[in-house]
């Protein structure tokens, strides 16, 4: 497929978090009903796995999302298609999660896709058909201990799209998103494993099956499956709580170890210029969360200014006072990544 056709118009599909799991086959679906796929991701996917000239890649992170990236994919009007997949998380229990874990979390989960969504709203809202679906988790629409925060965050998204799709349909547009909310499901590298597209292509015609009706609401295997677990929840939400508690306890997923990198990088920072921004920059990309360590000493500006400074630039999580013995700051932090040159 050759995407520069002269004025000839393509039907693209714009897939975030296209290069992995069940975004990758969906990717492919499109690809196969003669869509140009135009991946958003942090990787680039496998070439080997697309048909030349099918795709094209943008690299994105959205714990640093590139609103200019996601304005100029709005403004194409070739792009008539919108799948949000991107997403992650854990099962461990709360205590186990750092606070640089629960932004990351709502981050990427929740408040980036609210975000992109937002970009693209003026395309949804409008008279011209425009389909979108996001990638929710049953999760969301039930209590899941052991999954709190990522469960937060995709209640978040789930009570959003029923919420919007109403202004949707007041508005008088056909347009709405398709919450996909499914639990677990085999082929998809969410939980470690690895991709199989086989595994996962019917769940991906069905899911795009379903953005091309307009639906709102897609649980796989409902009838079968989760028309049952959503009763028993809603019956009584405790008792179906510790039945959760104890299933995900002995399913042989819980990583009740504290994961997040602790960044720590200590120095007078008298001069912040671009050489210091861009080594706090590379220390950030090394750590979930960066902790910088201000020396006290006689400067011509005082500590305290110092520390404001710092505490507005981007890559910088928390700005302390350096102690002499850095380790009581490790200790005090539970600092596992200190930075001397970067």
């Amino acid at each position: 497929m050759d995407k520069n056709r002269g004025d000839q118009i393509m039907n693209k599909a714009l897939i975030i978090g296209g290069s992995n799991g069940i975004g990758l086959a969906v990717s492919l679906d499109l690809i196969k009903r003669g869509y140009y796929a135009v991946i958003v991701d942090r990787c680039a996917p496998d070439s080997n796995i697309f048909p030349d000239g099918s795709y094209e890649y943008h690299y994105c992170d959205l714990l640093d999302l590139d609103e200019d990236l996601f304005r100029s994919l709005a403004d194409d009007k070739e792009i008539q298609v919108m799948m949000i997949t991107a997403g992650f998380g854990r099962v461990a229990d709360f205590e186990y999660l750092h606070i640089a874990e629960i932004r990351n979390l709502m981050t990427v989960n929740a408040t980036s896709i609210l975000q992109i969504i937002r970009i693209f709203y003026d395309r949804i809202k409008s008279c011209d058909r425009f389909y979108c679906g996001v990638m929710g988790s049953i999760a969301g629409l039930m209590s899941s201990p052991m999954f709190t925060i990522y469960s937060a965050s995709k209640a978040a998204l789930c009570r959003f799209v029923e919420s919007v799709n109403i202004e949707l349909e007041v508005s008088g547009t056909k347009n709405r998103i398709l919450n996909v909310s499914p639990a677990s499901f085999k082929g998809s590298s969410f939980n470690g494993g690895q991709n199989n597209i086989e595994l996962m292509q019917d769940l991906a015609g069905e899911i795009v099956n379903r953005i091309f009706a307009s639906e709102c609401l897609y649980i796989p295997q409902y009838e079968e499956t989760f028309k049952g677990v959503l009763e028993r929840y809603h019956n009584d939400p405790h008792e179906y709580g510790l039945h959760s508690y104890e299933y995900k306890k002995s399913s042989g997923r819980v990583f009740n170890e504290k994961k997040a990198v602790i960044g720590y990088i200590a120095d007078t920072f008298e001069n912040i210029d671009v050489k210091t921004l861009d080594r706090l920059k590379q220390a950030k990309k090394q750590c979930d969360y960066l902790i910088v360590g201000v020396i006290a000493d006689k400067s011509s500006i005082s500590l305290d200014d110092r520390k404001h400074v710092l505490s507005g630039i981007k890559y910088v999580d928390r700005v302390i006072t350096a102690e002499p013995d850095y380790r009581k700051a490790q200790e005090q932090f539970g600092i596992n990544r200190i930075f001397t040159e970067i």
